[in-house]
């Protein structure tokens, strides 16, 4: 598929999902296809599945558009998968996938297979948003298409600053920045904006956070007491990974929180040559080279014992001096 615009003739229904817990460049991905649909191809009923995006995200335009529950009666004729490594991941919508007559799965995650029934899955590329850029008639890409894109590409190169961001990703931002968006709020208000909780829940985590295989790896983590006695959700917990990453002397950060007794959900990142892609993958999990995640079971230690011992091999094999 080169284009969208030969996946949409004959089209009267059409639906967009992206990952669970939906971040940036999940949301961007999916507005950003969204609103081109809906201002390019207003013939066809268009609607947008997603968990309850974070207040953020609100200077997205017509976010309040978003449904965070199918209804059993709508049929699509295709459905666009954005952001998304597997279908089991899709969320509110899997259902409605389910009963699409065609599947279109956009996403530049490695360890995406390519699960739908057209896959354009390009695991060099920076984001979902920037792959999805790609597929878009430029001349159509509106103001509000572009603020959509622009913060989804940012928040998935770190803004512009993670190895994944090419020459490419940055002509394709300078060619959004030319549609009058306000690159500057856009970044501050979705990418480093924090309210005063989420930076007290991130101090407590790089308080108590330890460092271990001779400081190249750093872990920190938040139980689920914590999450109560602050009053934050998990979508208040994004950014201390990245945060975590930035430490001097780490190859490898670790964040992990507790979800359930006994389950917790991962976060990793690397600054070198570790492939937490091949960590992730071993407990069911995937992403990125350089950024993956993953569920695990257990006492906090037994999920710390269980990841170090896949992050120091390949420390010890990638990183030794």
């Amino acid at each position: 598929m080169e284009k969208i615009a030969s996946e949409l003739k004959g089209i009267k229904r059409a639906a967009i999902a992206g990952h669970v817990r939906p971040d940036g460049d999940c949301v961007g991905s999916c507005m950003g296809l969204y609103l081109y649909l809906r201002e390019n191809y207003p013939e066809i009923q268009t609607d947008i599945y997603l968990e309850k995006p974070r207040d953020a995200f609100s200077m997205i335009s017509h976010l309040d558009e978003i449904r965070t529950a199918y209804n059993d009666e709508e049929a699509y004729d295709v459905f666009f998968v954005i952001d998304t490594s597997t279908s089991d991941r899709i969320g509110v919508a899997w259902e409605a996938y389910q009963k699409a007559k065609r599947k279109i799965c956009i996403d530049h995650h490695v360890s995406n297979k390519g699960f739908g029934d057209i896959n354009v899955v390009k695991p060099d590329v920076s984001s979902a948003s920037e792959v999805l850029f790609g597929l878009l008639d430029e001349e159509k890409v509106s103001k509000s298409v572009a603020e959509a894109i622009y913060m989804g590409m940012a928040h998935d190169t770190g803004v512009f600053k993670f190895s994944s961001t090419t020459p490419e990703t940055l002509r394709i931002a300078a060619k959004l920045m030319e549609k009058g968006i306000d690159f500057t709020k856009i970044i501050d208000e979705t990418f480093f904006q924090k309210s005063y909780v989420q930076n007290q829940i991130l101090g407590r985590c790089l308080m108590e956070s330890i460092m271990l295989l001779d400081g190249k790896c750093i872990i920190g983590c938040i139980r689920k007491r914590d999450m109560e006695f602050y009053g934050v959700e998990p979508k208040d917990l994004d950014g201390i990974v990245d945060q975590l990453r930035i430490t001097k002397g780490v190859e490898v950060a670790v964040f992990l929180y507790e979800v359930k007794t006994q389950e917790f959900k991962v976060s990793m990142r690397s600054n070198g040559p570790v492939d937490v892609n091949v960590a992730a993958s071993y407990f069911s999990g995937g992403g990125h080279v350089k950024a993956a995640g993953c569920t695990m079971q257990g006492s906090v230690y037994d999920v710390i014992n269980n990841l170090t011992g896949h992050i120091e091999k390949q420390i010890k094999e990638k990183c030794s001096d």
